[in-house]
């Protein structure tokens, strides 16, 4: 039977799933819910130095599919809007309540060591088992000079984790890195020099979701008046995947424990970051949309997943895609796929055709069938093995994509002949 239990930076938890610092772990009774319903742990939603900051309404714009499926939500709430000791009170009522589930405190200050290290002296008072430095919230906290305008400053995110580390001692430290910036590697670097135990990311991506063409304001609008805010959900989990990898697959911070954050709704989500390093994940947006039962799914499906591949614990299959995780230049261009239409599925939607024609390279033919029916052919001699009919068709498996055996050699960018840059020799 698969063991989920695992040890992220250092924390032990009964599983690899935790609640994100957000509003499903704002207080006493969400967290509660979350730890009956199954979750690992949570990240305590962040806390700051009193008085406590004071929100606005509405908070929620979303970005909806044409199906009105919600595949993004941005949001323009500010940290935690109760009073410190509220929070520590109810911080310190679940440890006793579940000592087998994992509270992380959140933390945000300003750029002042005593403000730093006594508001992570508060919140470990309250028996947290590790703290998580919120250096990535882009709206509201970032113009105050917090979130992610420290985040984007890497000597700051040293500087600040350096801090929490001389107070917290043998207490796990984590960064949480904003990915509003060009390279994600340069800050782990920085909570690595800093003495952090892991990283937790991405926070949420800077954006406007919408714009209200009736008010000509940006939504959710209050009163009248929009902002850009935090944006989060399944749209932003290839950012996350991306940006996650790099930090695992680069040697400068390859030891670093990573929690990773962004649009994880199922296992297979799950699986996919914990293949690509992380030791354990966070969800927000998924436990918002259906609620906190979600992680019965996530539990049950990560341990058929491991039991179906002979993985008795979470190691065994941490990292594993990261050896084929390669950059572009390690690309083998002389690898040939080309596209094949199972005719037996084929519903004649003529979607493939439509895409290929005039999206692509105009290499699916529209041929006459039998009783009037429609075939689709591709002209082997036009595809180039995009994949974009295959990614276009409603009916899976009716597109393969099939490799063509050309007895050549590997053969990569460096090396290829049409590289004015390629070394002689």
């Amino acid at each position: 039977m698969a063991d989920l239990h695992c040890s992220i930076g250092g924390v032990e938890s009964p599983n690899p799933f935790w609640l994100a610092s957000a509003p499903p772990t704002d207080k006493y009774i969400n967290v509660k819910r979350a730890f009956d319903a199954g979750w690992g742990g949570a990240v305590w939603k962040t806390l700051g130095i009193d008085p406590p900051v004071v929100n606005a309404t509405s908070r929620y714009g979303v970005h909806r599919d044409m199906a009105r499926g919600i595949v993004g939500i941005n949001n323009i709430e500010l940290i935690s809007d109760r009073p410190l000791e509220q929070n520590l009170r109810e911080i310190e009522k679940l440890r006793k309540e579940y000592p087998g589930r994992v509270i992380i405190g959140s933390l945000m200050a300003p750029i002042d060591e005593r403000a730093w290290k006594e508001l992570a002296a508060k919140i470990l008072n309250a028996g947290v088992q590790g703290l998580e430095l919120n250096h990535g919230c882009p709206h509201g906290m970032c113009e105050r000079g917090m979130g992610s305008a420290v985040g984007q400053v890497p000597e700051m995110v040293e500087q600040t984790v350096r801090w929490v580390k001389e107070v917290a001692g043998k207490i796990p430290v984590f960064a949480k890195l904003t990915p509003n910036i060009t390279d994600i590697v340069v800050p782990a670097e920085a909570a690595l020099k800093g003495g952090a135990d892991g990283v937790a990311l991405i926070n949420t991506v800077n954006s406007i979701v919408s714009v209200n063409l009736e008010a000509m304001s940006p939504t959710p609008m209050v009163d009248g008046k929009g902002t850009h805010g935090g944006y989060c959900g399944t749209a932003v989990k290839p950012i996350a995947l991306n940006m996650v990898s790099a930090i695992a697959r680069d040697p400068e911070t390859s030891a670093l424990a990573i929690s990773a954050i962004g649009g994880i709704t199922t296992w297979r989500d799950a699986a996919e970051f914990i293949a690509l390093g992380a030791q354990g994940v966070q969800v927000c947006t998924a436990a918002m949309l259906y609620g906190f039962r979600i992680v019965d799914d996530m539990i049950d499906g990560l341990s058929r997943f491991m039991e179906e591949h002979q993985y008795r614990h979470i190691g065994d299959f941490r990292g594993k895609a990261l050896r084929n995780t390669v950059d572009w230049n390690a690309l083998n261009l002389n690898f040939d796929l080309k596209a094949h239409i199972h005719q037996d599925k084929c519903i004649e939607c003529g979607r493939c055709h439509i895409a290929c024609e005039d999206a692509a390279h105009q290499a699916i033919r529209v041929g006459a069938g039998a009783n009037g029916h429609r075939t689709f052919t591709v002209i082997n001699d036009e595809c180039v093995g995009c994949n974009l009919c295959l990614h276009v068709c409603p009916v899976e498996n009716c597109i393969e994509m099939k490799a063509v055996p050309n007895g050549l050699p590997p053969l990569t960018w460096p090396d290829h002949p049409l590289n004015p840059l390629r070394k002689a020799g």
